[in-house]
């Protein structure tokens, strides 16, 4: 009997693996560790010292690192403390002004910042934490300095209840870790709670998360919905309890609804027209692409 010849085995891309550990390495840091040795690094990543330093060490000729004090005796032992470079800030910088989103919500946030005085976010889901994409900062001295790039658990936050209510199903149980830790008294560590208030959420089109992510901060958050009606972000006004009193929320939470929607409509989100308005928009889209594939060939 002829023996059939099996499929060629796929092979991973030289230098793969280094790439995939320098990148851990680069997520080991965070705000609550911005520097870190070589022991502990090693640790994070689970490699030995003389690969985690080899990698380290191109990190650091890249800029993506950078080793603090100052001395050649530094420079030349592995001894010291890393944090992240400039260049991942130049990097960062020019995601930001590539995304989409981030253009299509930056007038709207400010505006809603203008018009309430509080800081407002714009922020993603980002595994099972939100994380700040932009942010617009209110008028008064003393509110939320949260900076773009900081992560939060999502279910204790209104835009991470936000973004959750509006997920499939499938993928909420996914992301959602099994363990809900109390950040806050107010944190809820339920999950039956937490469903029953992603439903409401999902009814009213909004969220509230009040005293829960930490003590004396309340915020309002509201989904943002791409072209395809998925919800991609959300946005979200704060600030301490002494300003956001009932009254108060309840008059951002038209404003933080409509500027959500606003955003969704510039992404091109048409869910919410009439019918015939939606059909009469698809269709002008689908004239505009054969008109742009006209113009290419």
């Amino acid at each position: 009997m002829r023996r059939q010849k099996s499929a060629p085995r796929r092979q991973a891309y030289p230098g793969t693996q280094a790439v995939q550990r320098a990148v851990a390495l680069l997520k080991a840091f965070d705000e609550a560790r911005p520097e870190l040795g070589l022991t502990a690094l090693t640790q994070a990543v689970g490699l030995n010292k003389a690969t985690t330093y080899r990698l380290l060490t191109a990190l650091e000729s890249e800029g993506l690192v950078i080793k603090s004090g100052t001395g050649e005796t530094l420079r030349h032992t592995r001894g010291g403390l890393y944090r992240l470079g400039p260049e991942l800030i130049a990097l960062g910088v020019r995601a930001l002004r590539s995304s989409d989103l981030r253009a299509a919500a930056r007038p709207e946030l400010v505006a809603l910042a203008n018009e309430t005085g509080e800081t407002v976010t714009l922020e993603v889901l980002a595994e099972s934490d939100v994380l700040i994409l932009d942010e617009v900062f209110g008028a008064h001295l003393v509110g939320a300095t949260h900076w773009i790039g900081t992560r939060w658990h999502a279910y204790a936050t209104s835009t991470g209840k936000a973004l959750l209510a509006f997920l499939p199903a499938q993928e909420r149980q996914r992301i959602l870790p099994a363990r809900l830790t109390a950040l806050t008294a107010r944190t809820l560590t339920s999950r039956t709670a937490l469903e029953a208030e992603l439903a409401q959420i999902r009814e009213q089109g909004y969220a509230l998360a009040n005293q829960e992510l930490e003590a004396d901060y309340s915020a309002i958050g509201a989904p943002v919905f791409n072209h395809e009606a998925r919800v991609i972000a959300a946005i979200s006004v704060g600030g301490p309890q002494t300003r956001m009193t009932p009254e108060c929320i309840k008059r951002f939470i038209p404003l933080v609804k409509k500027t959500a929607a606003q955003i969704s409509r510039n992404l091109g989100y048409v869910d919410k027209l009439p019918s015939e308005d939606r059909v009469s928009h698809k269709r002008r889209r689908l004239q505009r692409t054969q008109a742009a594939q006209r113009i290419k060939k």
